[in-house]
């Protein structure tokens, strides 16, 4: 058996090269081709100078279907509308596709759990393996805790993230609904401003902040009568994420066709 062939959609963006990099670092696994957008002027670049790591002999390439075709699997980390595409390219051809993209909404969502019908793909709001852990810790502690405990949860990202609140911290949201078996669509407070009124017992609350360079830190807050829990996860670097998401591809390899999330990936 030869290395995993994986390959890069938006290879030359920051996250791209980040997974160049950490592909070219995992052993049993290479760096098999990357794609960008038509007209793009990183096509026909070198992925691994683009990454820093020099001469590599993989270009970037806007032929999405020729760079899936050779792959054993894919890692995409695009936009919402780009990842869909993808996710119905991979069902066509049959290739493993791990996404890491956040944002989709319920229609997008529903075209990737069909695409999974064809495909195995592995799709979660973060690839972490610490944060898959707290998703776990929130299910437990908000069953444990009950409604006589208000959450919050409170995520803040870097100035150019585009979508809010972040798919981690809606994740986080639907691990705590779990605990609790209530319906986060219908139990979750997303915006405050003006005269609220008071909280309403048993809402889910979120709050967003942006700025500067942050990674990304979540909390969940379970605040009772006399005491407060909290559980933080703080990320440092998105080489996290990275890693992650290439343990991913190298486990989807040779499954049937599926949605999964990380929680089958790490056997939690």
């Amino acid at each position: 058996m030869g290395d995993a062939r994986i390959a890069i959609t938006g290879s030359g963006g920051r996250m791209g090269r980040m997974l160049v990099a950490e592909i070219q670092g995992t052993p049993g696994c290479v760096v098999s081709g990357g794609t960008e957008t038509p007209n793009n002027p990183l096509i026909g670049r070198d992925l691994g100078e683009l990454a820093g790591l020099g001469t590599l002999g993989v270009t970037a390439s806007g032929d999405r279907e020729a760079v899936f075709a050779q792959a054993d699997a894919v890692v995409d980390f695009t936009s919402a509308a780009a990842s869909v595409e993808h996710a119905q390219l991979a069902a066509s051809l049959k290739k493993p596709l791990v996404i890491g993209t956040t944002g989709l909404d319920d229609a997008m969502a529903a075209a990737v759990r069909e695409a999974a019908k064809h495909a195995p793909i592995v799709w979660a709001a973060n690839m972490s393996l610490g944060v898959n852990l707290l998703l776990g810790l929130v299910e437990q502690v908000a069953g444990i805790l009950g409604e006589d405990y208000d959450i919050e949860i409170v995520e803040m990202h870097h100035k150019h993230k585009v979508d809010a609140p972040s798919g981690t911290a809606l994740a986080l949201g639907r691990a705590a609904a779990a605990g609790r078996a209530i319906d986060l669509a219908k139990r979750s407070q997303r915006v405050r401003d003006g005269h609220t009124g008071p909280r309403k017992a048993g809402d889910i609350g979120f709050a967003t902040l942006r700025g500067g360079d942050v990674v990304g830190d979540h909390t969940v807050v379970f605040a009772g009568a006399g005491e407060r829990i909290e559980l933080t996860h703080k990320a440092a670097s998105r080489q996290i994420y990275a890693r992650g998401s290439i343990r991913a591809a190298l486990w989807a390899i040779g499954k049937p066709p599926g949605l999964y999330g990380m929680k089958e990936v790490l056997g939690l």
